[in-house]
């Protein structure tokens, strides 16, 4: 695992040392693990919505194909 070093303000690391039944460390940590798994879910969703964006713009131009040669056709 990395480790990372962060800053809070004086004031809140004077609540956290109040405190001292919270393992901080952990929270922060299941906090980032939450955030980047909903990046990853949010990315994958964005990737089937663009292959789906894909389908869609096909299959409006497969129906206008077939209406003009209908309306050509009588």
């Amino acid at each position: 695992m990395v480790s990372i070093t962060l800053s809070v303000p004086e004031n809140i690391r004077e609540v956290m040392k109040k405190h001292p039944e919270i393992n901080w460390s952990a929270l922060v940590r299941k906090c980032i693990i939450s955030k980047a798994e909903h990046l990853i879910l949010k990315s994958e969703m964005m990737q089937e919505l663009g292959k789906e964006k894909d389908f869609n713009e096909w299959a409006v131009k497969l129906i206008r194909k077939g209406r003009n040669k209908n309306e050509g056709g009588g």
